[in-house]
């Protein structure tokens, strides 16, 4: 999500990428996952797309990731460990509990690059990722090469940044919400050590498992932090615990519980609706604004060909959020658009853009945007919502234009997920061991395996006898 905006113009090569499903069992904490990841992410599927950064699922080599901060991996450490000393109320009651045991929480989300100079190496760790580009067998050695080639070209033109300061907050608003949580825990008497792991940036998600192995964490919650599952997303990042965990004896063993999404929480709903309601008063006609829910989409072969429940869950999440906003007396007209759409393929329609373009030619002159997928601020809200969208819209004729600000910190959210985390921890269970992994499962088919044999040598050609190519490199080479 992060780093959409920033790859709008990508060459439009189509590419193979693969991505997963999740099975998951319902609970009153959301989806919550305790079984094998390895069986939960079995299936596989091969969709047809542009590349874009939303396309992620496989760990990427440390070893190029980019310059090393001083500190990759976050443990917010309660005061003390030993017994967990849960309120009477609450349902965990751990039959194996010992005065060793030690409970972790895992918040898993994006990242983004922090300075300017970080763009080039955050954008090549995207598009080194073999699931965002998927190359047949021969021509794997150009993966390397092909992300640099974009990464190089793009991160010039990658100015949304620089309009928002330099860089992402968005890892400092996820270390807020870590030591927010922490303490919301600790105030029910829930001692716990919490993580922050990345997908594409300080701190890598890998190096968080590491911290959480070298603690001799007995118990772990992981929480992503989108509402809403997607396998581009939270599937995404389950991916890397999926192939981290199976290979490590103790990891294996280590009791986890996953909450795969949480939109269906009241907590969450009602700390909705409240920033809503409270924006509504600040336009002159409350009632006459169209509150306007903007998502970040996916293409639709997500959808459609891998199962993704994305678009169902968030259609879901608006009329739970309507529903209560309706119960408060809040009875304004609203609609749902998808953002961030890039390369030639469709998306989740309506579009974000033409929407607003349609609401003012239909006469709408006040509107509220509420950035339905982010529960923290970056590049999507501060500069494509608040700038581009903003500006689109007062030039289509909305005259009076508003923002609900991302979750971030907000008391009941931070409550509500803490109460989350607890409620989770009873289905903890140990993840199987495995000698490989689902990705690595790969029917062979020869007349598949032909097409991209005769894929990768067009493109091979087009990437060695490219001139940006050699002027990229001679550039990074001088």
């Amino acid at each position: 999500m992060e780093a959409a905006s920033i790859a709008a113009g990508l060459p439009q090569t189509r590419l193979t990428i693969a991505s997963h499903k999740l099975s998951s069992s319902s609970s009153k904490v959301g989806s919550v996952t305790s079984v094998s990841f390895l069986e939960s992410l079995s299936a596989q599927t091969s969709l047809v797309l542009t590349a874009s950064p939303i396309e992620k699922a496989a760990p990427i080599d440390s070893g190029s990731r980019g310059r090393r901060r001083n500190v990759v991996a976050h443990s917010f450490a309660a005061p003390s460990a030993g017994i967990c000393p849960f309120d009477r109320t609450s349902s965990f009651q751990s039959q194996s509990q010992t005065a060793e045991e030690k409970i972790g929480l895992l918040l898993l989300n994006l990242g983004g690059p922090e300075t300017l100079q970080d763009v080039q190496p955050f954008l090549f760790n995207l598009f080194a990722d073999p699931d965002i580009i998927r190359l047949p067998r021969p021509f794997q050695f150009l993966q390397k090469p092909l992300a640099q080639l974009i990464s190089v070209l793009r991160a010039p033109k990658s100015k949304g940044y620089a309009a928002i300061g330099g860089g992402s907050p968005l890892r400092k608003i996820t270390d807020e919400q870590a030591h927010a949580i922490k303490d919301a825990l600790q105030a029910k008497d829930v001692s716990v050590n919490v993580y922050v792991g990345m997908r594409y940036w300080y701190p890598f998600t890998e190096e968080a498992i590491q911290q959480i192995k070298k603690d001799r964490i007995t118990r772990l919650v992981v929480l992503p932090l989108y509402p809403q599952f997607s396998i581009s997303t939270t599937g995404s990042s389950l991916r890397i615990l999926e192939n981290t965990f199976s290979k490590d004896a103790y990891l294996s063993r280590l009791p986890v519980s996953v909450i795969e999404s949480w939109y269906k929480r009241q907590g969450y709903v009602k700390s909705m609706a409240d920033l809503i309601e409270k924006e509504l008063q600040t336009f002159s006609k409350p009632d006459e604004v169209m509150i306007f829910f903007s998502a970040h989409g996916v293409p639709v072969s997500y959808v459609e060909v891998a199962g993704d429940p994305y678009k169902d869950q968030m259609e879901d999440c608006i009329y739970l959020i309507m529903q209560e906003l309706k119960a408060r007396g809040v009875y304004n007209d609203h609609t749902l658009a998808y953002q961030s759409r890039v390369g030639p393929v469709q998306w989740l329609k309506p579009y974000t853009d033409e929407v607003l373009v349609e609401l003012g030619k239909k006469g709408v002159k006040s509107l509220l945007a509420v950035p339905v997928s982010f529960v923290s601020e970056h590049i999507e809200t501060l500069e494509e919502i608040d700038m581009e969208y903003r500006e689109l819209a007062l030039e289509s004729g909305i005259e009076s234009w508003g923002r609900v600000p991302a979750l971030g910190c907000t008391s009941s959210f931070i409550t509500d997920l803490a109460d989350a985390v607890v409620e989770a921890l009873p289905s903890a269970k140990a993840i199987a061991a495995s000698s490989g992994s689902a990705g690595e499962i790969d029917n062979y088919d020869p007349f598949r395996y032909a097409i991209k044999l005769l894929f990768g040598s067009v493109l091979a050609c087009v990437l060695l006898f490219s001139p940006k190519m050699f002027v990229a490199f001679r550039n990074q080479l001088l």
